[in-house]
């Protein structure tokens, strides 16, 4: 009888090997995002616990996270001492009314840039974009005096005029149009479409993630603002809900924290509701403006 062949020994597959190291990648890699995602919650859940807590575990040290006796003696203060409905009425006026501008005139501007030809458009575009690279407090007192001489200190005009357009507003929408096909253009035109039909009818309707998305950037950062409503509204029925919370401040400098706190919750709510409305739309835009 013949010999048995002799078994041959197969090679592992390489990708049973790589396991554990696939495995020991997946867990450090969540572990790192699992800090990064603590690292940004730690600051929120830190206005959340103090907004609910008493006067005197807010100064008390060693400083403590959960609150031992909760309270809403903090929500009490703020609408008694502050009219705090007129304050977030003014953020509203404000952040809304900054973003509807910012988003017609960003848009026009946006759209001669991205989709006329005309002498200079580079160097104008330079120009704007180089814009970026002032400071704002640099422009601070110049438009400070411009719109003292105009009267329109204390009035929603000051607050929301200035920046009715951004240079990076301009900048983002025009990177958007231009990925739009051009051809939809020309046969608009062809058909005898003029240009305010084409921006309006066509290119518009084609942008709304990146408007949306542009949208949510001005709402929030001027939502979120302090400096500029503080200078150009002396009063206190003018002041929007950030500027407001400094009238907490004592004739002592003493800062009541916990107050505070509970101003800052509710002020963070309105953008907490806006982001989980336009969340969907919000990445799907980011995602396809880095899309050729």
């Amino acid at each position: 009888m013949s010999a048995a062949p002799e078994t041959i020994a197969r090679p592992r597959p390489r990708a049973l090997e790589a396991s554990p190291r696939r495995l020991a990648a997946r867990i450090v890699l969540g572990g790192a995002v699992a800090i990064g995602i603590l690292a940004i919650l730690l600051p929120v859940l830190v206005v959340v616990f103090t907004a609910f807590k008493p006067a005197s575990e807010v100064n008390a040290y060693p400083p403590t996270l959960l609150p031992a006796h909760w309270t809403v003696a903090n929500f009490d203060t703020i609408f008694r001492e502050l009219p705090f409905g007129r304050l977030i009425l003014n953020s509203f006026v404000f952040a809304g009314g900054v973003t509807l501008c910012a988003l017609v005139f960003d848009s026009l501007a946006a759209y001669a840039l991205a989709r006329i030809d005309f002498t200079g458009n580079r160097v104008l575009l330079v120009l704007i974009v180089a814009t970026l690279m002032i400071p704002f407090q640099a422009t601070l007192v110049p438009l400070y005096q411009i719109v003292a001489q105009l009267g329109w200190i204390n009035t929603f005009t000051a607050l929301i005029v200035p920046r009715a357009a951004d240079a990076f507003g301009i900048f983002f929408l025009r990177q958007f149009f231009l990925a739009l096909p051009r051809d939809l253009d020309n046969a608009a035109r062809m058909d005898g479409a003029s240009e305010w039909r084409v921006y309006r009818s066509i290119v518009l309707p084609n942008a709304v993630p990146a408007l949306m998305t542009l949208g949510v950037f001005v709402f929030v950062n001027n939502w979120n603002d302090l400096l500029w409503p503080l200078v150009f509204s002396t009063k206190s029925d003018m002041a929007t809900i950030t500027s407001g919370l400094t009238l907490l401040t004592g004739p002592s400098g003493v800062v009541p924290y916990g107050v505070m706190m509970a101003g800052s919750l509710i002020a963070l709510l309105p953008l907490t509701i806006l982001f989980v409305i336009v969340q969907r739309r919000f990445v799907s835009s980011v995602a396809a403006t880095g899309l050729k």
